[in-house]
């Protein structure tokens, strides 16, 4: 136990470190009033009947942003999501998204909106798993999926404008932390 802690805590340092040398491409650790910059977003919006909500928690020194809920497909729904605009696009040698996550075991989404999502139901996706510790996740722009044949293949890193984590797509219950998300 002593020695899963002692490694949690160096890999959090080594994340963290590498995160903060990113500089204008971190885009979130939570740790710093999270609330007044990233938004929950659920199906209900378009008449779905998801529900769940966004918590901003810390664990010890550990600040995270909680997803929960019930992700419903009827009345053509199936997503719960916290999404963050950014005030500045990512620069232009970026080639991924990293997160820090740990979950109830499901998959979830990382989504990325782009100066050419220009409708609300447009974006690329990139799936990755849960488990109850403590994750990296590294998701390269090259696996990013558009939603569309109107988009181009996979999105341009300085044409980036917001990044959600979300629960999508089928019927679940939702649970994941993420820690820190940025570009790399």
């Amino acid at each position: 136990m002593r020695g899963n802690f002692a490694g949690l805590v160096s890999s959090l340092f080594i994340i963290g470190s590498t995160m903060a040398q990113a500089g204008e491409n971190l885009a979130e650790d939570f740790s710093e009033s999270p609330e007044t910059r990233w938004d929950y977003v659920a199906d209900t919006v378009m008449g779905g009947v998801s529900s769940g909500q966004v918590q901003f928690r810390s664990d010890g020194d550990v600040a995270f942003a909680r997803l929960t809920g019930s992700v419903s497909t009827k009345n053509n729904g199936g997503f719960i999501q916290f999404r963050r605009k950014l005030p500045d696009r990512p620069d232009a040698s970026v080639s991924g998204v990293r997160l820090l996550v740990r979950g109830n075991g499901e998959q979830y989404f990382v989504h990325l909106r782009t100066r050419g999502t220009v409708l609300p139901w447009q974006y690329y996706q990139a799936e990755f798993a849960t488990s109850d510790k403590w994750t990296e996740v590294s998701l390269p722009l090259s696996g990013f999926k558009a939603s569309g044949a109107m988009l181009r293949a996979i999105p341009v890193a300085d044409e980036i404008t917001s990044v959600g984590v979300v629960a999508y797509g089928r019927d679940h219950e939702a649970r994941v932390d993420v820690s820190e998300i940025g570009f790399y």
